[in-house]
């Protein structure tokens, strides 16, 4: 009755979706560095979205590229739960933003086409891939569908000076994040 987000939030960790039943989630065990990631949200705009994750999915089903995207999904899936597993973070890095500007990318190719991306996404993605290729520390970035991006990166001085000197001037605010423990009742 729920989002796919709210079901595999109710596991601490990793959990996924779909694995078992499109009906809930399941706990995921991964590899120990994978416990350690951290999020570190960029908050591009907090503003309401000009078209909703709900009207995004329905007009998925017109998208002419949608039965390639769904397969690529399916790809993209088993070779992220392996990635994870074993601990590679190159492997869920590529994957995380190429599954995050896939996603833009349909929603700017769609019938009634449309962006929800920013000027400040798109500066600080240049950012993001100049500073991991120049150091090659893995720091790589997902979008919520609208403009804001998580940075999932291992803990890292480098990595911490570097988003406070050239990616919070790019945001409303910052927010930090890591694996979390899931709903505890109170």
């Amino acid at each position: 009755l729920a989002s796919g987000s709210a079901c595999r939030s109710l596991f601490g960790g990793f959990a996924t979706w779909g694995d078992i039943s499109d009906e809930f989630a399941s706990p995921l065990e991964v590899h120990p560095e994978m416990k350690k990631l951290k999020d570190t949200v960029l908050v591009i705009s907090d503003k309401e979205k000009s078209v909703s994750s709900r009207h995004g999915h329905a007009r998925m089903l017109e998208h002419p590229f949608k039965d390639a995207r769904f397969a690529q999904a399916k790809l993209n899936y088993q070779t992220m739960k392996s990635a994870l597993i074993t601990g590679d973070i190159e492997v869920t890095g590529k994957i995380l933003e190429n599954e995050a500007l896939t996603l833009h990318a349909l929603m700017m190719t769609s019938p009634d086409s449309y962006t929800l991306l920013k000027p400040n996404t798109l500066a600080a993605i240049e950012k993001i891939t100049l500073f991991r290729h120049e150091t090659g520390l893995p720091l790589y970035f997902t979008l919520d569908a609208g403009p804001n991006l998580h940075l999932i990166h291992p803990e890292s001085m480098k990595i911490a000076q570097f988003i406070k000197a050239e990616l919070n001037s790019l945001c409303e605010k910052v927010i930090l994040d890591e694996v979390g423990l899931g709903p505890i009742k109170w």
